[in-house]
């Protein structure tokens, strides 16, 4: 069992950045990674993820301002993102996932508002 604890939300202007992480009780290195939002009265939706390679996937409306990238060493997925937007304000979940293996934090609030 791995457990993800996700930091770094909160609240920020318009245009304003933030940089999420998640970091895991164990290591991650064989796992694909990857970021969720759930907006209010919403689905939960990909925002990003990346593969164990490397390879990475962006949900259309993030592409050009959202990053994500993975420390191996430090165990720690994150999500830097960048001219947010208030459509962008949701529940931000961090999960990994490898064969039947298929973990989720507990969710990070950003809300985007002036």
């Amino acid at each position: 069992q791995v457990q993800l604890v996700e930091s770094g939300g909160g609240l920020v202007q318009p245009g304003g950045s933030l940089r999420l992480s998640c970091a895991a009780s164990g290591a991650i290195n064989i796992y694909a990674v990857g970021w969720y939002r759930q907006p209010p009265g919403k689905q939960r939706e990909l925002v990003a993820d990346m593969s164990v390679g490397g390879s990475t996937n962006y949900e259309d409306s993030v592409k050009g301002r959202f990053t994500i990238s993975r420390d191996n060493a430090k165990n720690t997925v994150y999500l830097q993102m960048n001219s947010l937007k208030p459509e962008d304000t949701a529940v931000y979940y961090c999960n990994i996932r490898y064969w039947r293996y298929d973990y989720w934090g507990q969710g990070t609030q950003v809300t985007v508002s002036s």
